[in-house]
């Protein structure tokens, strides 16, 4: 994620010309065949993410989910950005242990000087080169679910069910133009228009989802799928930052019954809940996005208790993994901090 800005803009920029979501511009996938000169392979990369960024927390809940923690080794950024975007400041000495640099801009050097484009997460870095292969937050989970499967864990759920693929696409499109990107598209409009235009594309697609979901536990079939992943990642963020930051005020995602349940169900599904840090997310989004929030100050709400409270989405069956089984424990290293849990 880097939110649509350009590199050298540095964080005042946001909100003040319209939206636009980068394209990513290292697209080279990792490949079980390594047709395209990258194999799969367990410890060759390493996974660098904000636990801040949506885009990035795919990648988080969709290794955890398929047990790669072994295979792909995993980077936690800054939340705060400076302008030279994702710092490593969390780790000893502001260095990642593995790459050994301070920003990710630097393994984005390696790759190629002077490319266009912003420093966005998630990326996937060669870790005996130190060079970026890919930020392609589009590509990367849907790799992790059909390239990397000599890697899963034993249980791992097919989040990419090949029978189901052209409904999931369909769902991901909507989902992406309208959710996912229109939550942003709204947040950093330039006048009343755009923003009323993109206001009223996310709640009325969110509406209709619920339609959906006042049926069927999931998105897509009776499983859990990379739909449902990419819808969570925002509605996780919907009351936090996207309610009040981006001035997404139609209603709360706790006012809307069904979404509020599916979200929870979700939440409360190991390998979702135990990924994400609200501290992260609220710090990031209202320290960074100085452009519409100039004083950077983090709110002290909403309450997160709810999070744990009973769905019952149980009572439209589904089966969570499918044939398969839940992922272990979180390891300790990566457990996130109680100031970022409910």
């Amino acid at each position: 994620m880097d939110d649509g800005a350009d590199r050298d803009d540095g964080n005042r920029s946001y909100g003040h010309k319209s939206f636009k979501r980068s394209k990513s511009h290292f697209a080279d996938r990792i490949t079980a065949d390594g047709r395209e000169g990258h194999p799969v392979a367990a410890g060759r990369y390493r996974l660098v993410v904000s636990r801040a960024c949506p885009w990035a927390s795919r990648a988080l809940v969709s290794r955890r989910l398929l047990g790669l923690e072994d295979a792909l080794s995993l980077a936690v950024v800054d939340p705060v950005q400076d302008d030279r975007s994702w710092r490593f400041t969390l780790d000893p000495g502001g260095r990642d242990p593995v790459l050994g640099i301070r920003y990710l801009s630097e393994a984005y050097d390696r790759r190629e000087t002077g490319y266009p484009g912003g420093v966005s997460v998630p990326a996937v870095v060669d870790v005996s080169s130190g060079a970026l292969v890919t930020n392609d937050y589009q590509q990367i989970t849907l790799d992790l679910a059909t390239e990397w499967t000599a890697l899963h864990r034993p249980g791992a759920p097919d989040l990419y069910p090949r029978a189901l693929r052209d409904e999931i696409d369909t769902v991901m499109a909507q989902v992406y133009e309208d959710v996912n990107n229109g939550v942003y598209r709204a947040g950093f409009a330039t006048s009343q228009q755009e923003y009323e235009a993109a206001c009223e594309g996310v709640f009325g697609r969110l509406e209709a989802l619920a339609q959906r979901l006042e049926r069927q536990r999931y998105l897509v079939g009776d499983t859990i799928t990379e739909a449902d992943i990419r819808l969570f990642t925002t509605l996780v963020r919907f009351d936090a930052v996207y309610h009040g930051h981006f001035k997404c005020t139609r209603w709360k995602l706790t006012e809307n019954p069904v979404l509020w349940a599916y979200a929870r169900d979700l939440f409360q599904t190991p390998g979702f809940g135990d990924t994400v840090d609200f501290d992260h997310i609220k710090r990031h989004y209202y320290q960074v996005h100085t452009g519409i929030n100039p004083t950077g100050i983090v709110p002290l709400g909403p309450d997160l208790c709810g999070w744990l409270t009973p769905h019952r989405r149980e009572e439209l069956g589904g089966r969570p993994f499918g044939e398969g089984t839940p992922p272990g424990p979180v390891r300790d290293a990566e457990r996130v901090p109680p100031r970022g849990r409910p």
